[in-house]
């Protein structure tokens, strides 16, 4: 178990918060660290679950269930690895519209399959780059 005392300097209040663990050889850092990703971990499963079928998957057996969590919890690390760079032009971006653009471009590519004749690589990526 782990005691923090946390104290306001204003007020003087005091306020106790009790994380507990059953692993007994953890040590008190660890404990905290762990409470810490707690949220984290739970935006990563409400993420798995809302965008990339985590709940939607219709497995029973041991090994498909295994392969459907690992698919959609690798997906929010992807995701959330393409959205980085990104967000510094568009700080709101969202999953969805991080689903939104990829499934565009791939609209894009398909139309262009349609030309008589497809175009250079680079066209691809200058229309697709054009707003």
């Amino acid at each position: 178990m782990v005691v923090i005392v946390k104290t306001n300097l204003q007020t003087h209040k005091v306020a106790h918060v009790l994380w507990f663990s059953s692993d007994l050889d953890l040590s008190y850092d660890l404990v905290i660290a762990y409470y810490q990703l707690r949220f984290q971990i739970e935006f990563n499963f409400r993420d798995a679950k809302q965008h990339w079928g985590l709940e939607d998957f219709m497995v029973v057996h041991e090994r498909p269930v295994y392969n459907s969590a690992n698919l959609a919890l690798l997906m929010v690390n992807v995701s959330q690895c393409l959205m980085r760079p990104m967000r510094v032009q568009w700080p709101e971006l969202s999953v969805n519209d991080l689903k939104t653009w990829f499934r565009s471009r791939q609209y894009v590519v398909e139309t262009l399959k349609f030309l008589p004749e497809m175009p250079e690589a680079i066209f691809i990526d200058q229309v697709i780059a054009h707003r």
